[in-house]
Formats: structure tokens, C-alpha cells, sequence
């Protein structure tokens, strides 16, 4: 008998909600604690529902050296979803706990997220939606995305899924990355610039970093400034990136400039002064739930409880 209460805890609660996916975990793994309870677990919620288990699969949930510190029977954990933000790497390797990720397999899920957003701000939908909900027909003139042009920040399996998209439509696309992608820009079209080129070059800025110290209030105010008075701003990549209280002075003032965000700092958001503009439009975190990406990702981190490495960050980018 070994010494495991359970082989695999399973944190996320779409995936503990999927019937296939349970079922594909419980034809490998014959002890698998669920969270039925469809809770969202803090530090010694989160030690306590892991207890005793191999391995898990997590999803946002907050790892770091306090909580693997109280679970010496963790060995692997598997990522699902493909932001590793919510991971200290160096609580990982002090601990001896392996780590399962892929990168990319909710791409399509966000990319389609991130252009109904861009078509929906261009022509006024959901300001349309809400006054035709009112009583108030008052059709407002939109603009065209094709020739825009858009800025990509970060050319990573979205951006470049992004950038793909957005080219059919005929727009001048700009690209900024910490890795030099020059020669991948040359070849599909687009222009690979630096951060100041892009932001005062673009209609449509669209966001697809993780969020890291580097990325973290990437953009704040002195890149707000010089930005176009009618740009529209796309985050689907991790709230942190944008400084939230420098967007609401900026939209505050730049009327005609509009935010999408999918994601925030502090999640689930409850109260946010950016909910109360009507240049600021939001959901709550979807950009990786459809039900394709859902199988995608939990069939990932099915497979990835077995190809752990050692958590090493640079060989997670």
C-alpha cells in the first residue's frame, strides 16, 4: 500500500465539472478527488484540499513555498491552462515538485475572444446593444477594422494567432517582443518594433504577455500619454499587465478611447472604478473557456501529470 490518500487532486472547477475529462482522468488514475464543491481556494483552503495527494492538476490557484511547505506528499503539479503566474518556480525546486505545462493549447479560444472584442468596439455593439435595450434607437456611425492598424504586444502562440487574423483584414500589424522575432515579422508581414513605435503607431493595441516582473504595469501611465486619443486597448492575457488605475484616469479624459479587458489584478472582481466607465468594457476571465479549449487544456494537463520537469522558468517561456 503506498503512502497517497489520493493519486490526483484536481483543483479546477470546469474541468471537475467535465464528464469527459473526469472520466479520461479516472481511466488512468483510480483515486481522484474532484472539487465538487466548485470552490475557489485560498492558501489554507487550497493546503487542505491537496493533502495527501501525488499529484494535482491546478488552475489559478496560488502555489508557493508556504503551501507546498505543508504538502510533502505533492510531487507533480500540472498546469491547467497555460498562465504560469500563479506558480513561484523557486518554491517548485526547493520542494522537489515537478511541474506540467504546455503552452498554447487554449491559442484559438483567446484569439477568437480578442477579435470579437475588436469588431464589437469598432462598431459600437455593446453601447448599441444597451441603448436599443433602453428604448433608444440611435444608430452610431463605427469604423472599418480593415487598414487599421494594430499593435501586438507580445508575439507569443496568441499573438501570432492574432496577428494572423488581423492581416486578412488588411491591417498594418506591429509587433513588439522581448525575444527578437525579426525574421518570423519579415516573413509573415508585420513590423517588429520597439515599445514606444508601437504604442504611438497603433489604433488597436492588443496585449498577449505573461505576466512576470518585467510585464507587470507594462503599461502604465507615461506609455498611456502618447497613445492615440481614439485607441481601443485588448487585454486577454493577465490582469497586473495594465496598470488599472492609470487606464481609468486615461479613459476618464480620452472619451473616444475604449478597454477590453477579459481579465483583472485582483479576481473575481467585485468592485472596480473601471466598471462604472462606458468607454471600458469587460468579462469575467473567458478568454480560455469554450467548450474545444476545456477538452484542449484538461487533456494537456491529463497527459502532462507524466512529463513533469524539473521547474525550471526558462524552460516553461
Amino acid at each position: 500500500m503506498d503512502i497517497y490518500e489520493y493519486d490526483v487532486a484536481v483543483t479546477s472547477r470546469s474541468f471537475s465539472k467535465n464528464s469527459t475529462l473526469r472520466n479520461e482522468t479516472l481511466s488512468r488514475y483510480k483515486r481522484v478527488k474532484f472539487n465538487d464543491e466548485g470552490f475557489n481556494f485560498d492558501g489554507d483552503g487550497l493546503v487542505k484540499f491537496l493533502a495527501g495527494a501525488e499529484k494535482a492538476i491546478i488552475a489559478l490557484d496560488h502555489i508557493n513555498d508556504d503551501v507546498l511547505s505543508q504538502l510533502p506528499d505533492l510531487k507533480v503539479i500540472s498546469k491547467y491552462g497555460v498562465g504560469l503566474n500563479n506558480i513561484d518556480f523557486e518554491a517548485m525546486k526547493k520542494h522537489n515538485v515537478l511541474l506540467g505545462w504546455k503552452g498554447g493549447v487554449n491559442k484559438r479560444a483567446v484569439t477568437e475572444l480578442t477579435l470579437a472584442a475588436i469588431l464589437s468596439m469598432s462598431r459600437n455593439l455593446f453601447q448599441q446593444n444597451n441603448e436599443l435595450k433602453d428604448g433608444c434607437w440611435n444608430p452610431l456611425f463605427g469604423k472599418n477594422l480593415s487598414g487599421k492598424s494594430i499593435g501586438i504586444i507580445g508575439l507569443g502562440h496568441i499573438g501570432k494567432d492574432v496577428a494572423k487574423f488581423v492581416k486578412m483584414f488588411g491591417c498594418d500589424v506591429f509587433v513588439y517582443d522581448v525575444k527578437d522575432y525579426r525574421d518570423l515579422c519579415i516573413e509573415n508581414g508585420l513590423h517588429f518594433v520597439d515599445l514606444k513605435t508601437l504604442i504611438t503607431s497603433s489604433n488597436i493595441i492588443s496585449l498577449h504577455v505573461p505576466l512576470d516582473k518585467v510585464t507587470h504595469h507594462l503599461i502604465e501611465e507615461s506609455l498611456l500619454s502618447i497613445m492615440k486619443q481614439d485607441v481601443f486597448i485588448i487585454n486577454t492575457c493577465r490582469g497586473g499587465v495594465v496598470s488599472e488605475d492609470a487606464l481609468y484616469d486615461f479613459l476618464k479624459t480620452h472619451p473616444n478611447a475604449k478597454a477590453f479587458f477579459d481579465v483583472f489584478e485582483n479576481e473575481p472582481v467585485t468592485q472596480n472604478p473601471l466598471l462604472e466607465l462606458n468607454n471600458f468594457i469587460a468579462s469575467p476571465h473567458i478568454g480560455g473557456t469554450t467548450e474545444e479549449s476545456v477538452l484542449a487544456m484538461g487533456r494537456s494537463a491529463i497527459v502532462n501529470l507524466e512529463s513533469a520537469m524539473e521547474a525550471n522558468e526558462e524552460s516553461f517561456r
